[in-house]
């Protein structure tokens, strides 16, 4: 009998019935509150006066009306500059005890986003609450009792003018409390590896010595490691080294994409739970098994806002107009996709994250999240977002029985006219492409009256290529780094399109 498994999934029932559900409009009414006035005699509270802010009939629209939407690059410059350079009270009081380096986009290098202590606690509340959602799974006692293999960055941060910096999920690992280390794989002499494909080999090496119950991480990453693992031991399946793994923890990307290639490295089916963690805090985790959408952490360092995501709003760098409205959660409405903005307890304030969101449950704050601004294909007026494109692909593998885990595509131009230009990631040979290209073409126009509009005019048609999916991950190796929170471009620019295929061609 698994004893404290049972102890354990008691513990988090009974925490269950006895804690109820905070409303989430008043629990972010109140999270704005505490972050204006704690951040009220800083540097950016007093130029924007947050007392009076504060103390206005509207404090909400005030806010809104008062301080500009900031991107990361517009954030730095004006502000966080002098945070990186070690100057204190300049967005949050104190100074932040680390940096999360993102992963940047190709040719830049990384951004380095303030995390204060503050924030660490808020992710890891968040953490509990989530382990605690678990009762509404309905896992068995003994799944309490097993280890938890939480594939992110190198653990091993570097200091730097009396910070440290790394990325999120290195940070977050990290700072595991002292009672979760015994469930925590690798362990953190692996989780220090800096080196991706060498901390996969010791993960590999060492898989038959931890029973494994739940996975964390990005897909596409978490597909190849336990690939790795499969063909290290010459075995048919994960489950033949992890009997006993029943949980995966996605995060960082949609699932959608992998759902194919992902099960068929298993010999069972697993319970797949989304979680939302970024650089910029612990956003969202899926909360009950009825669904897929997540709930928004209303409740714990972070007040959203909401733009409704049209073309006349997004910049062609994916930012957003500086006349763009702006909703409360309070006044949004259900399955229409919004840019989301944040402001946080590491002093960030009204921050495009540069992610799309839409609500599939207003009352519980639930949430998909349907793309990326800067990934918005709209170059010819086809008005393409990454849940529209993913939905392409997965149409594409069930009509076709292929794995398609990676893709990619450019609004290309063929001497005077524009193609859609894709690249998809498949181990599937001698598939005819132009046949490809004709579903894509045919799926899309059903499903996006934009996209046919396009067709008709200026988009004059799709082309398609077949390549291997590791080359994305080559891809990201030689432009960012391996692993970690790293995701691959699905919308990529002209420029950065003319890289990306001279690429492949040498590949």
């Amino acid at each position: 009998m698994a004893i404290i498994g049972n102890i354990i999934k008691g513990v988090i029932n009974l925490k269950g019935a006895i804690t109820t559900e905070p409303n989430p409009i008043e629990a972010q009414k109140q999270v704005f509150k505490n972050l204006l006035d704690t951040a009220k005699d800083t540097q950016f509270g007093k130029h924007y006066n947050f007392k009076n802010i504060l103390n206005s009939n509207q404090p909400q629209q005030t806010f809104a009306s008062t301080i500009p939407y900031h991107n990361y690059k517009k954030m730095k410059d004006e502000w966080w500059h002098k945070v990186i350079n070690g100057e204190t009270n300049i967005t949050w009081p104190g100074a932040p005890d680390y940096f999360a380096l993102s992963s940047g986009t190709t040719g830049k290098e990384s951004k380095r986003i303030p995390v204060t202590n503050a924030m660490i606690e808020a992710i890891r509340q968040t953490g509990i609450d989530q382990v605690f959602a678990l009762k509404n799974f309905d896992l068995p006692a003994d799944f309490f009792e097993k280890e938890i293999m939480m594939l992110g960055s190198s653990t091993d941060l570097n200091e730097k003018n009396n910070h440290l910096e790394g990325e999120i999920s290195g940070i977050s690992a990290s700072n595991i409390p002292s009672w979760f280390r015994g469930y925590y794989k690798p362990g953190e002499k692996i989780a220090k590896i800096d080196d991706w494909d060498e901390r996969v080999k010791h993960i590999a090496k060492n898989a038959k010595q931890w029973d494994i119950g739940a996975l964390s991480g990005i897909p596409s990453w978490m597909e190849l490691m336990l690939e790795e693992v499969i063909a290290y031991h010459n075995v048919k399946n994960i489950h033949d080294i992890w009997p006993n793994l029943q949980v995966y923890t996605s995060g960082g990307v949609a699932f959608g994409p992998y759902k194919k290639s992902f099960n068929a490295l298993l010999a069972k089916p697993i319970t797949v739970i989304d979680t939302y963690l970024a650089s910029e805090g612990f956003l969202a985790f899926q909360q009950r098994p009825e669904t897929n959408a997540m709930k928004l952490v209303t409740n714990n360092g972070i007040y959203f806002e909401f733009v409704p995501f049209k073309p006349e709003y997004i910049n062609q760098d994916g930012s957003i107009t500086n006349d763009a409205p702006c909703l409360t959660l309070e006044e949004v409405k259900p399955d229409e996709d919004y840019v989301l903005i944040i402001s946080t307890v590491s002093g960030a304030w009204r921050y495009l994250i540069g992610d799309t969101i839409a609500f599939t449950n207003i009352e519980k704050a639930e949430i998909i999240i349907t793309g990326r601004t800067k990934f918005f294909l709209n170059t010819v007026g086809s008005q393409l977002s990454v849940n529209k494109l993913d939905d392409a692909v997965q149409h594409l593998e069930d009509k076709l029985d292929i794995k398609i885990p990676e893709y990619t595509l450019c609004a290309k131009r063929f001497d005077d006219d524009f193609y859609h230009s894709w690249y998809l990631g498949s181990e599937t040979k001698n598939t005819n492409t132009e046949q490809i290209a004709e579903y894509l073409d045919n799926y899309l126009s059903k499903a996006n009256k934009n996209y046919k509009v396009a067709r008709s005019k200026a988009l004059k048609g799709v082309k398609v290529k077949l390549i291997y999916p590791n080359i994305f991950h080559e891809w990201s190796g030689a432009n960012k780094k391996k692993g970690g929170q790293v995701k691959m471009e699905r919308v990529m620019g002209e420029d950065i399109f003319k890289e990306w295929e001279t690429f492949v061609a040498q590949h």
